[in-house]
């Protein structure tokens, strides 16, 4: 198994840069450094108006249920070290996003919104399952990041046994490693390799503001050719755009007095 990436510092302020670009940005930026497959397809927000977060993965594994050994009184009171999903939720620190590996299966829930609620209070970023939640009406209401693929009302112990917590596990058919720094913008969840994230965050950034430019030109009429991927001119008209201050009603003028 690769060592874990845990060790590497996360600068202050980087969360919150790397959550406030797109996903379509950064899995751009991902593609370009060979990580075609980055994005967990098909996870929606519970809230979107809770939806955009940025934070450290803490991973938990489920298994299929067993009946002799997921019964009821397996929910006994913390501390219970056996009992890893209270575990997980228990040791959740602020920043951190918890990512569950529930099989791509949502017959039984990942959580509820009680534990969702302990997660929130204690200031953590979110937490994704590819499986399903519980308490689908609490948690749409609730200001705090979770992404699933819909709403089951029966518990995790009629199909999942929570296995492993802090190791490498599949969300969505992607592979996250403890420590990875995950992103939400609304449309989705996308997973960064931690020794990438302050990369991503520099180069999403300048891509942003250079698409919202070639934006501004294909909104006044200019075509896709040209523009769009950005031939050598553009970009020098896009040096001349920020010398000018950034205005987006300057942008198509610089455009027409660099062809003039």
């Amino acid at each position: 198994m690769p060592a874990p990436d845990t060790a590497i510092p996360i600068p202050p302020g980087l969360l919150e840069r790397l959550k406030a670009i797109g996903s379509g940005t950064l899995t751009t930026e991902l593609f370009r450094r060979g990580l075609k497959q980055c994005f967990l397809v098909g996870l929606k927000p519970m809230n979107p108006n809770a939806a955009k977060f940025a934070g450290e993965a803490v991973t938990m594994r489920f298994i299929p249920t067993r009946e002799d050994i997921d019964t009821y009184d397996t929910l006994t009171p913390h501390p219970n070290p056996d009992n890893l999903q209270w575990e997980a939720v228990e040791r959740i620190g602020p920043g951190q996003v918890l990512v569950v590996d529930s099989r791509n299966d949502m017959r039984a829930a990942t959580a509820g919104n009680m534990l969702l609620t302990r997660m929130m209070v204690k200031g953590a970023a979110g937490v994704v399952t590819d499986g399903g939640f519980r308490d689908g009406l609490e948690i749409a209401k609730m200001d705090f990041p979770a992404y699933g693929r819909g709403v089951v009302a029966s518990t995790r112990l009629s199909y999942h046994h929570a296995a492993d917590l802090n190791v490498p596990i599949s969300c969505a058919d992607v592979a996250v490693y403890p420590g990875d720094i995950l992103v939400g913008d609304g449309d989705g969840v996308t997973v960064i390799p931690r020794k990438l994230a302050a990369e991503i965050a520099d180069a999403g950034e300048a891509r942003e503001a250079f698409e919202a430019y070639l934006g501004y030109r294909i909104a006044a009429g200019e075509g896709l050719y040209g523009v769009y991927p950005p031939t050598p001119q553009v970009r020098a008209d896009y040096a001349a755009w920020q010398a000018a201050g950034s205005d987006p009603a300057q942008a198509p003028r610089i455009r027409a007095e660099a062809v003039s």
